[in-house]
């Protein structure tokens, strides 16, 4: 297939132009090697460091991924079995609730567990990095029961707390939690024999090529094998003013679910790999099996993403897609795979960023449209407005918040005509109805501008939760 690369380099360059960002770099790489790729920017605060395909980058909760794909290479050894309970491992681990023997390491690996988003990661952060404040990190390191610098400081919490309500029985319901893929992490040391970081080295870094990557806690192995090509971690300060520092986020028992460093080119051949099934170059290096385990035919294929083992899965234009965001301090990255249909190859692609907070996502659909045929202007937003309202929004009205970092409130109110809007920690937000109890989250002053999706999850005649995207807040009132 022929693509117009000219075309594709002058569209993101453009993107990139109105974006604000200091730096995108993006890589797609299928079974004819590098289609495209291309860094914009400068990977320092003085713009003396262009960006390139080369050029170091956190990856952040990118990393799930590869954690998830180490259980399933081992499980495929018979070294551990997704099915087993948590208690093997950590005998001291326990949801409040909830059976000890009843929580698995399949839960953890899809968010269903029943771990609601909680601090300790943010702890673990603010506790553990140097040499950086801000008010709400000044907050959370108040509120840090401990330095939450061990996996046991973390499973004393979620076994012990008071401080948070379970969402149910474990797979009852999905919500994104860094602390299962912090035991996971690990898990995989114990079944392993050697710990994650050897493992990712040995198993999956060094067969399929990938030079440039490494799983390191605070970033010291990164900046050796860069060789000086590694970005500055660029973020807002509390007076919105941008800046950039050299200071990799350090949180220690989350090191299998956030601190991979990497590159567009070595991500992209990571993707590419599973998209082909473990094959790379002509070459098995992840038995089939386990990347079968990892994505494959027991997970559904439906236009809405469905949360696997450290990957959504979701349909676009008649194909599978398997995609992650990440984001930390410095850090904001989008990566996936189009997978072989056995008709069309596979494709693995990735757009790192190095500024905080911010979403590469619709330069990856960029990246998708380009291989997928479409124009590269189509967006993949998956929640459609269904044009009439919901019948019952006395259902759905109330305060619901989340305790991962400072509190985040999300309130929800109605009109007297039935138009629902919510408050999103202080930001105004249309509620537009898109089916079942499904949301496209739209701002006020341009509502024809999608900012998010929220499921609302209904028991006993209202609405107990909310779900914006991956992460369950709770009724308060």
């Amino acid at each position: 297939m022929k693509y117009d690369i000219t075309r594709l380099d002058q569209y993101l360059s453009e993107k990139f132009q109105t974006s604000g960002f200091p730096s995108v770099t993006v890589c797609i790489r299928g079974p004819e090697g590098i289609i495209f790729e291309k860094g914009y920017g400068f990977a320092d605060f003085d713009k003396t460091r262009p960006a390139d395909p080369d050029t170091v980058y956190g990856i952040a909760s990118m990393s799930k991924s590869l954690t998830a794909l180490s259980c399933a290479i081992l499980q495929t050894e018979g070294k551990l079995n997704f099915d087993d309970p948590v208690i093997k491992y950590f005998p001291a681990f326990r949801i409040p609730g909830t059976p000890r023997e009843c929580v698995t390491l399949r839960h953890l690996a899809m968010h269903t567990a029943g771990i609601p988003p909680i601090a300790p990661l943010e702890w673990s952060i603010v506790m553990n990095t140097p040499e950086r404040s801000s008010v709400s990190s000044e907050y959370l390191k108040k509120t840090a029961p401990n330095k939450m610098e061990t996996i046991d400081q973390v499973i004393d919490y979620i076994s012990d707390s008071h401080d948070y309500e379970p969402l149910g029985a474990p797979g009852e319901c999905m919500s994104y939690s860094n602390d299962a893929y912090a035991i996971l992490s690990y898990v995989v040391d114990q079944a392993a024999g050697i710990p994650l970081e050897q493992f990712l080295k040995e198993r999956i870094f060094e067969p399929l090529g990938m030079t440039r990557s490494v799983l390191d806690l605070d970033g010291s192995e990164a900046i050796a094998l860069a060789g000086g090509n590694i970005t500055q971690l660029f973020d807002y300060d509390d007076n919105h003013k941008l800046y950039a520092d050299d200071i990799w986020s350090v949180l220690p028992p989350f090191r299998g679910c956030a601190c991979v460093k990497s590159t567009a080119r070595d991500i992209s051949r990571y993707y590419q790999m599973l998209a082909a099934k473990g094959m790379f170059d002509g070459r098995q290096v992840i038995p089939a099996e386990a990347v079968d385990i990892l994505i494959g035919h027991e997970f559904p294929e439906t236009a809405e993403p469905f949360y696997c083992l450290g990957l959504n899965k979701r349909t676009m234009a008649g194909r599978v897609i398997c995609e992650h965001a990440g984001g930390l301090h410095g850090v904001s990255t989008y990566g996936g795979l189009i997978m072989d249909d056995g008709i069309h190859g596979g494709y693995g692609m990735t757009a790192l960023c190095n500024l905080g907070d911010v979403s590469t996502e619709e330069f990856q659909w960029v990246l998708y449209n380009l291989i997928l045929g479409l124009p590269l202007e189509t967006s993949h937003v998956w929640a459609h407005p269904v044009g009439t309202r919901f019948s019952e929004p006395e259902m759905l009205t109330g305060i619901y918040t989340s305790e991962e970092a400072t509190p985040s409130i999300f309130s929800v109110t109605a009109d007297l005509g039935g138009n629902l809007y919510a408050n999103f920690d202080g930001e105004p937000q249309l509620l537009v109805y898109c089916g079942d109890t499904l949301f496209s989250r739209r701002s006020v002053s341009r509502p024809e501008e999608h900012l998010g999706v929220s499921r609302f999850l209904l028991r006993g005649g209202k609405a107990w939760a909310v779900r914006n995207y991956t992460r369950v807040y709770q009724r308060r009132a």
